[in-house]
C-alpha cells in the first residue's frame, strides 16, 4: 500500500511563535454559549494586541451556514484592519497546522512576513440544516409565481424528506466513527486497555503539572468565568480509569477505548503565529519562538489501512531525510484522539517491517522515547476542539521546546479524518 506525501524541506526563514488560546471546556460545558466567532474573537483581538500580521488563516471542521468565510468574519469582528487578507482552511483535526504550513509556503519576505493562524470549534453549537430535497423543494415552492404553480409544488412534496440533517462525527466513506476506527486499529495492533488508561493517566498528571507550574499561564485567555482547562483531572488515577466501560465497542467483550482513554468532544479556540525572523521581530521580544525545519502532510488509503495511521508512515520519512533518529529529538507532542491512536503509532514506529515495507524507510530508527512525550499534557486530559488543536500544540511545543539549549528538537504531529495527518520538525534557536 502506498501512503501518499508531501513534504518541504524550509529555509531558515521561517519561524513559529507561540500564541495565545481559549481555555478548553467539554461540549455543553463553560463555553456551551459561544459559537465559532466569539469563542475566535477573543483569542485574535488579544493577537492583535501584540502584533499586526500581514494575513490571517483561520479554520473550523463543523459547517455553518452563517458564514463561508469564518477567517475575515472573525478578524473583523476582533477589530482587525480590514485590509488584512484572511481565509479559511479545514483539514479535520489537522486544521490549524495545515494552516500553519500554509503560511509558512506564504512567507516570503515582500510584504508576508507575519501570519496569525488558527482555528476553532464549537461543539456546543452545532447549526443543523434541512435534508437535501428538503431544500430542493422549499426553492422551487418559492421559485412558484401562481397559486396553482404552489399548490402543485405542495402535492410533490415527499413527507420522507422532511427531515433535519444532524451532524455526526463519523466518516463520510466507511459510515464509523473515528472512535469505532480506533477499536479496529486497536485489535489490529494488540494493544492492551492497561497501556491505553496508562497514556490517558500521563496525560492528566501532565496536564495538572502544567497548569500547577504556571507553565499555561501566558498562553490560556480567559473567556468569561472559564479562567482554565476543565477537563484535566488531578484525582484520576489507574484505578479510576479502570472502571470505565468501552465507549465504541460494547458488544464483543473485546472493546478497549473508553471515555477516560479517549479525547471529549471539546469547545475552544487557539493561535499562533508564523513568519520571517523579520516577522518575528515585530513581536513582544519575550514571546518564544522556534525554527521550523520540515513538515510532512500525508494521506493513506482509509479503506485498508487504520484511518489515524498516517502519522505512523509521516514521522519516519520526515526524520530519515533530516538524517535523524528518535533519539535525536528531545521532545514530541503526539496529539492524542485516542490512547490507542497513540500506542498504535509507536508499535510502527518500532516496527522495522513496517517502517521497511509501508513507510519506505529503511534507515535503523530506534525505540521511541516515551518519557519525552507531551510533558504537559496532550489532548486525552486537555481536549480536543477539532480545529483550534493544531494551534494549541503547536504553541505549547513552542514555548517548552524555546526554553530549552540552542539545537533541540521537536516533533509535533497530528493525524486527522480522513485517513490524513500533519507533521512538523522545529529547532530551538
Amino acid at each position: 500500500m502506498v501512503a501518499a506525501s508531501s513534504s518541504a524541506k524550509t529555509s531558515s526563514g521561517v519561524w513559529l511563535a507561540a500564541g495565545l488560546r481559549t481555555p478548553f471546556a467539554k461540549v455543553d460545558g463553560a463555553l456551551a454559549g459561544h459559537d465559532a466567532i466569539s469563542l475566535s474573537v477573543p483569542v485574535v483581538k488579544a493577537m492583535l494586541a501584540k502584533a499586526k500580521p500581514d494575513f490571517a488563516v483561520w479554520g473550523t471542521v463543523i459547517p455553518n451556514l452563517t458564514w463561508s468565510n469564518l477567517a475575515r468574519e472573525v478578524l473583523l469582528d476582533a477589530g482587525g484592519d480590514p485590509t488584512i487578507p484572511a481565509f479559511s482552511t479545514v483539514m479535520a483535526c489537522s486544521t490549524s497546522m495545515i494552516g500553519a504550513i500554509e503560511a509558512a509556503g506564504m512567507v516570503d519576505g515582500r510584504g508576508r512576513d507575519l501570519a496569525l493562524v488558527g482555528g476553532v470549534e464549537s461543539m456546543s453549537r452545532v447549526q443543523l440544516g434541512l435534508s437535501v430535497a428538503l431544500s430542493d423543494w422549499i426553492r422551487k415552492f418559492q421559485n412558484a409565481k401562481t397559486g396553482q404553480q404552489r399548490l402543485a409544488a405542495l402535492g410533490a412534496l415527499n413527507l420522507k424528506d422532511v427531515r433535519l440533517f444532524i451532524p455526526k462525527v463519523v466518516n463520510r466513506v466507511t459510515g464509523l466513527s473515528m472512535g469505532e476506527h480506533t477499536e479496529i486499529t486497536a485489535k489490529e495492533w494488540n494493544l492492551s486497555r492497561a497501556d491505553q488508561d496508562a497514556i490517558a493517566l500521563a496525560s492528566h498528571q501532565g496536564a495538572v503539572k502544567g497548569w500547577e507550574s504556571g507553565f499555561f499561564d501566558d498562553l490560556v485567555i480567559p473567556l468569561g468565568e472559564a479562567k482554565r482547562d476543565s477537563i484535566p483531572r488531578k484525582d484520576t488515577s489507574l484505578e479510576k480509569l479502570a472502571k470505565l466501560g468501552p465507549a465504541f465497542d460494547k458488544t464483543s467483550g473485546k472493546g478497549t477505548l473508553t471515555a477516560g482513554n479517549s479525547s471529549p468532544l471539546t469547545d475552544g479556540a487557539a493561535a499562533v503565529w508564523v513568519g520571517s525572523a523579520a516577522g518575528m521581530a515585530r513581536l513582544p521580544g519575550e514571546t518564544p519562538k522556534v525554527r521550523l525545519v520540515d513538515y510532512e502532510v500525508t494521506s493513506i488509503d482509509l479503506r485498508h489501512e487504520g484511518l489515524l495511521m498516517a502519522p505512523a508512515y509521516g514521522v519516519p520519512r520526515m526524520l530519515a531525510r533530516n538524517g535523524l533518529t528518535y533519539a535525536d529529538v528531545g521532545l514530541w507532542e503526539i496529539h492524542e484522539a485516542f490512547a490507542a491512536q497513540v500506542l498504535s503509532h509507536i508499535a510502527a514506529w518500532e516496527s522495522a517491517r513496517f517502517l521497511s515495507d509501508k513507510a519506505g524507510v529503511t534507515t535503523p530508527m530506534g525505540a521511541f522515547p516515551r518519557e519525552r512525550m507531551n510533558p504537559n499534557g496532550g489532548s486525552l486530559a486537555l481536549g480536543h476542539p477539532f480545529g483550534a488543536t493544531g494551534a494549541r500544540i503547536i504553541s505549547q511545543t513552542v514555548k517548552e521546546l524555546a526554553a530549552r539549549p540552542k539545537g533541540e528538537r521537536a516533533i509535533v504531529s497530528i493525524c486527522a479524518d480522513g485517513g490524513q495527518g500533519t507533521m512538523m520538525l522545529l529547532e530551538s534557536a
